[in-house]
């Protein structure tokens, strides 16, 4: 039974060749000359060898204040006894607590 061929010669010549010169940011053109779908045309490009992903932007952390730990800390010094049995409390709660007691 033959293989089904999906790509020509020069349909894989002339992507190399595009990929060489537009990099990532000319998939679109690519796919478009080659009369096929982008996605197609990408692990086309992953199978030759030749296509680099772009670098994700890494997600930026946020400031979520201090950690649960810290404030059971903080309430341990305020109380003056062992806050383990607040571990299960959420950190908003164990924060009004603080504030209400620090008053």
């Amino acid at each position: 039974m033959a293989k089904t061929v999906n790509y020509t010669d020069e349909q894989v010549s002339k992507m190399l060749e595009m990929y060489s010169e537009l990099g990532n940011a000319g998939i679109d053109q690519i796919a478009e000359a080659v009369e096929k779908n982008v996605r197609s045309v990408r692990s086309k490009l992953v199978r030759e060898g030749v296509y680099v992903a772009s670098p994700r932007a890494k997600a930026t952390s946020k400031d979520m204040g201090p950690s649960k730990k810290e404030l059971l800390n903080d309430l341990e010094t305020i109380v003056g006894f062992d806050v383990t049995g607040f571990s299960g409390a959420t950190k908003p709660a164990i924060q009004t607590l603080i504030t209400h007691l620090s008053a």
